[in-house]
């Protein structure tokens, strides 16, 4: 077989290393598949790209269908494979002291406002003991925005994705408190979705059996050979400090060598968005999951 597998990121971070590690590794190659990798653009939403037929296979969650669902929209792209199972945000101390989730309570923390990871950050802190209300939740922009912002000096904590948190700790600007994903159970963070059309395709059954592949061998592999094959996606990163995020996000158990999305999982993540005020339904699992193809 032979064809090309055009791939759209929300957010480029090694928090996605399963999606590109298919690349990186060589697994849609031993399928006979090219493919080409990109961020989203700013000014376009996932949604509109793939109903225009620009984009194949793109990275995303479950919860993306839950808002669209509740407005009455139907026909929506289904998510067929899971990248994350647990939250991959850390919290970043100006100080080396031993962390507890109530020394939030009072200070400026520079918080990710997407509504998935604000949501989680939420009810992960709510869940260990912390009055929310009490935490001063800064708004510094994306995360190269935040990152800047917090090595100029300002904010307590930072809430960031890896490699983010280990340069920080690696340049002395910070030390690494907490990880959200510990703090809380596993959830249906990110997922792969693309259209039902596609789903149905030669391509989508050749990028399904790269990407299960690609897990195996994520879960087999020492971190810093992890870290090695996906270098060529982190230029600006010290390989030393992505190899340690690697190890931290095995650690935390973040990746499965299963690609399917438990329903479990699913209904934890509504619960999340639930607490959050973000939803006010249960879209069924079966609306927005499907096996992944093989």
């Amino acid at each position: 077989m032979s064809g090309l597998v055009r791939i759209l990121v929300s957010r480029h971070a090694a928090f996605y290393t399963p999606l590109i590690a298919t690349i990186a590794g060589g697994f849609l190659k031993e399928e006979g598949l090219a493919s080409t990798y990109a961020v989203k653009p700013p000014d376009r939403g996932t949604f509109a790209m793939l109903e225009a037929g620009e984009v194949d296979v793109v990275q995303s969650a479950v919860s993306s269908n839950w808002g669209r669902i509740e407005q009455g929209l139907t026909d929506l792209p289904a998510h067929f494979a899971q990248i994350n199972r647990r939250d991959g945000f850390w919290i970043t101390s100006r100080n080396p002291d031993p962390f507890r989730w109530s020394d939030l309570e009072g200070k400026h923390l520079l918080a990710d406002h997407g509504p998935q990871p604000l949501a989680m950050l939420r009810y992960a802190a709510i869940r260990q003991g912390v009055d929310w209300e009490k935490v001063s939740l800064v708004d510094a922009g994306g995360p190269s925005s935040m990152d800047s912002v917090f090595r100029s000096g300002a904010g307590d904590f930072i809430h960031q994705q890896g490699p983010a948190p280990q340069q920080l700790e690696r340049d002395g600007v910070g030390h690494i408190a907490a990880s959200v994903g510990e703090a809380m159970p596993q959830v249906a963070f990110s997922s792969l979705m693309a259209s039902r059309e596609y789903l149905v395709t030669p391509e989508a059954a050749g990028f399904g059996r790269a990407y299960r592949k690609a897990l195996v061998w994520i879960q087999e592999s020492p971190p810093a050979e992890i870290a090695v094959r996906i270098a060529g996606f982190f230029e600006s990163v010290d390989p030393e400090v992505l190899g340690v995020a690697m190890d931290s996000y095995k650690q935390i158990g973040c990746w499965s060598s299963d690609p399917e999305i438990p329903e479990a999982q699913y209904q934890q993540s509504l619960e999340v968005f639930s607490s959050a005020g973000l939803i006010t339904g249960r879209p069924p699992y079966d609306e927005v999951v499907v096996p992944t193809p093989e």
